[in-house]
């Protein structure tokens, strides 16, 4: 097959670029003709990913992003339900057995050529390309080889796609995972489009995975966007690279709203690549007491790139909220630190980006550059925890809070991303309350724990505050337009609506090292996993309804950070306030910590809740504090009093004179000691 390709794209001495700076394709460009087998290797693996935009600019007609319904899916015939027509989506992910309803393709009963594959795009459509992929399964090896494409109107009448005066045979997989493209010689014009496999595995069977490329025609109406609002104001596309547009992006938005953007690095990738961060607050720069941090990390899996963007629109959003004077943004502007990472993978970003949208497949660009799966990275502190309660006789000296990371785990030898390590260092300086990840190929909101006691495949793990943990996956979840559609189509192999679309993360299946856990058993912040969307890396035509399908999913999500009880810890006499006290919750097995400044925040739901303070050198209060429904904390503030001990300790270190009030309270102590026994030592 002969492949029609413009000249400023595969001329190996020089690349013309673009004139216009936001043009994605060139309006005019000199024609000429290559075949797939004699480009280099080099030109193939930089360009492919650009030949959907200059052979038509058309998007994908939905098979991955379920666009296209299960009914708009017919085949000749299939081996049984879990491999039927509806399973012939790109990159959809088969159960762990094979035979179940969940398989990883469409698979004919029969091999022989003629079987196909349907597609009924529901009107006339412009089909310029398809992409193939074999089967996904660990137990088989399937895909074709070779396969032919027909075009009917009625599907009664079928028309081939010509390569001249010859019916085109187009080139498929060599293996079950990566996409092939096949563009057709010349667009055709049908509302129903076929793939008729030719050959396959030679060891196998007729298995695929597809999505077809298609425009609608002139003149007919686009209804996608007609509920999109606010899109003259974002900038609702891919924003490139890691070095050049993302950074762009996050400085125009930075210039247009100095006053409450500040931009930031907390690390580098593997390969040099600056991790940014874009803070949001009525007073960037510094930690403000009492107001609760918040972040948001997407791009952990770098090929997930849904979350990416949504955070760079969210950036816009915000700032352009802020300026209108909208009174729900200005409020969470000026009552929380808002921190974003669009990027915590750049590395990964960049080999999936090369490859763009519909030909990266499930994997490539998940990984660190290193080939270290960051979502397993962070120290395993569960195991810690669980070992420490099985040895420890006396239950009463068991921490349940901020454990410390194995020492294994800090010497340069571990397997520790320089990502990861950065992320670390960044929770460890700020006193973050509430975070969530965000990632893709699913359509559901998971909580911790995210690893199993035992190493089980998958077991519910709840943590003390479970019951909160289940609010924030289900305000997330309930707002966001897809997960809440109760007619929704499950992404893969699990039916997650039946959980209400969430789950606790060990219970569909168990990751030790993940972040949630790091960050619930090592800091104070709570973190959720939210999978955004079934397709990892939607196309561009995709990112205006993605947004407004998660717009107020994130608001809502950053404005339960306000939810429970804060306040400050302070010194009774000097009104100082005190670091690392330790805040108990009673009937609540999971205490947090004053922040440096001794302010604090304990995310609660509703209820009321006797709450114990303590901190070495003082004695410890308590007080009743009632979490009210509204969406603002109660203020629950502790004033402590030194013990003797303490008050001694400091008075002798400043070379002072011992009041008369602590040598009396002194006195008193040591006779009780002495009556007790017990030597009172100072």
């Amino acid at each position: 097959m002969m492949l029609k390709v413009a000249y400023y794209i595969f001329n190996e001495n020089r690349k013309r670029k673009p004139k216009k700076k936001n043009e994605k394709c060139a309006r005019k460009s000199v024609w000429h003709t290559f075949s797939p087998q004699t480009l280099s290797p080099s030109i193939h693996s930089n360009m492919v990913s650009h030949l959907l935009c200059i052979t038509s600019g058309c998007p994908p007609l939905g098979l991955e992003s379920l666009k296209v319904k299960d009914s708009q899916i017919q085949a000749s015939s299939y081996k049984r339900m879990g491999l039927g027509p509806h399973r012939g989506r790109l990159n959809i992910q088969s159960g762990v057995e094979d035979g179940d309803i969940y398989d990883g393709a469409w698979c004919a009963q029969y091999k022989d050529q003629n079987q196909w594959l349907q597609i009924d795009a529901k009107k006339l459509t412009r089909f310029t390309a398809v992409i193939l992929q074999g089967r996904s399964s660990i137990w088989s090896l399937d895909y074709v080889e070779t396969f032919k494409v027909q075009v009917s109107n009625d599907t009664i009448k079928w028309k081939p796609c010509m390569n001249g005066t010859e019916e085109a045979v187009f080139e498929g997989n060599k293996d079950s995972e990566t996409p092939v493209l096949a563009i057709l010689p010349k667009p055709a014009v049908a509302q129903y489009i076929r793939i008729n496999p030719q050959t396959w595995f030679k060891n196998g069977t007729i298995c695929l995975r597809a999505e077809m490329m298609g425009c609608e025609l002139p003149g007919m109406p686009n209804t996608n966007l007609s509920f999109i609002s606010h899109m003259e104001d974002l900038s609702l596309t891919y924003h490139g690279d890691h070095r050049s547009k993302e950074n762009n992006l996050m400085k125009s938005v930075n210039e247009m709203c100095p006053d409450i953007t500040h931009i930031y690095s907390i690390g580098k990738s593997y390969m040099g690549l600056k991790l940014y961060v874009m803070e949001i607050s009525d007073n960037p720069g510094k930690h403000e007491l009492g107001e609760p941090e918040f972040r948001y990390v997407a791009g952990m899996h770098g090929n997930e790139v849904l979350g990416r963007e949504l955070l760079l629109n969210l950036m816009e959003y915000i700032c352009h909220e802020y300026k209108r004077g909208n009174q729900r943004i200005v409020h969470l502007v000026k009552e929380t630190r808002i921190h974003l990472l669009p990027s915590m993978n750049p590395d990964g970003y960049e080999m999936a980006y090369k490859k763009g949208s519909e030909l990266v497949g499930w994997s490539r660009g998940r990984y660190s550059y290193e080939g270290i799966d960051m979502n397993h990275n962070f120290a395993d502190l569960n195991t810690v925890m669980w070992d420490a309660i099985e040895l420890e006789t006396d239950k009463s000296k068991l921490i349940n809070h901020y454990f410390p990371i194995p020492e294994y785990y800090t010497s340069e030898d571990a397997m520790v991303a320089p990502e990861t390590r950065a992320v670390i260092s960044w929770m460890q300086t700020i006193p973050f309350v509430l975070s969530a990840n965000l990632h893709g190929g699913e359509l559901v909101v998971t909580y911790p724990f995210d690893m199993t006691k035992d190493w089980a495949p998958k077991e519910h793990t709840p943590t003390p505050d479970e019951s909160f943990f289940r609010w924030l996956a289900t305000v997330y979840a309930s707002t966001n337009h897809v997960m809440s559609n109760p007619d929704r189509r499950p992404c893969h192999n699990e039916d997650f609506l039946r959980y209400n679309n969430i789950i606790n993360g060990a219970n569909w299946h168990t990751v030790p090292g993940s972040m949630n856990d790091f960050s619930y058993l090592h800091t104070n912040c709570f973190e959720v996993t939210v999978e955004l969307s079934c397709d990892k890396f939607p196309h561009a035509s995709e990112l205006p309804i993605e947004w407004e399908n998660n717009k107020e999913s994130l608001l809502v999500y950053m404005e339960q950070v306000h939810r429970g009880i804060k306040g400050v810890v302070k010194d009774k006499d000097t009104e100082a306030g005190i670091a690392d006290a330790i805040i108990k919750v009673d009937d609540i097995d999971h205490h947090i910590r004053s922040a440096f400044d001794g302010d604090f925040w304990r995310l609660l739901n509703p209820g009321d809740y006797d709450i114990t303070v303590t901190a070495e050198g003082y004695f410890p209060a308590t007080q009743s504090c009632r979490v009210e429904y509204e969406h603002y904390p109660t203020i629950c503030d502790f004033h402590l009093t030194k013990t003797p001990k303490q008050r001694l300790r400091e008075i002798l270190a400043k070379g002072g004179k011992i009041p008369k009030d602590l040598q009396l309270r002194l006195r008193q102590l040591r006779i009780r000691k002495l009556r007790r026994g017990e030597v009172y030592e100072t």
